[in-house]
């Protein structure tokens, strides 16, 4: 089985809320809240995926964002490789670029919300970054 490689964006905004995208119900994992992002191509790196996919599904600018964490994930029927970035500096308002739902979160509400299992290690991590 191939591991889809993807870049995921934790944006953190100047309130300490995190961007969310409910998944569409088409997509894997539909219906679910997620963390921005998207597969990244063979011509491309992580960072370049970061900002391009960033800018398609949600409109921001990245200005500044630095690796948090890599999750690794089997699911039953694919497996993913999140290489996930944490943005703290942007330009731009978000909004759903491809028709999904998106909000801003309290970092302390996340845990409140259901997530892809591949995501429970991000939430988990931002939490404990929170609790510092």
């Amino acid at each position: 089985m191939k591991t889809i490689h993807v870049a995921v964006a934790v944006i953190i905004n100047e309130q300490q809320e995190v961007l969310l995208a409910l998944r569409q119900q088409h997509q894997h994992q539909g219906g679910l809240w997620e963390f921005p992002g998207g597969k990244v191509n063979h011509d491309e790196t992580v960072y370049q995926a970061l900002h391009r996919e960033i800018r398609e599904e949600v409109g921001l600018k990245i200005a500044h964002a630095e690796p948090l964490l890599v999750v690794e994930h089997q699911y039953n029927d694919k497996a993913v490789l999140l290489d996930v970035w944490q943005v703290d500096n942007y330009f731009g308002a978000a909004s759903g670029q491809e028709g999904q739902q998106i909000r801003w979160c309290p970092i302390e509400m996340i845990q409140h919300y259901n997530f892809p299992a591949a995501n429970q290690a991000i939430v988990e991590a931002l939490q404990l970054k929170q609790a510092q």
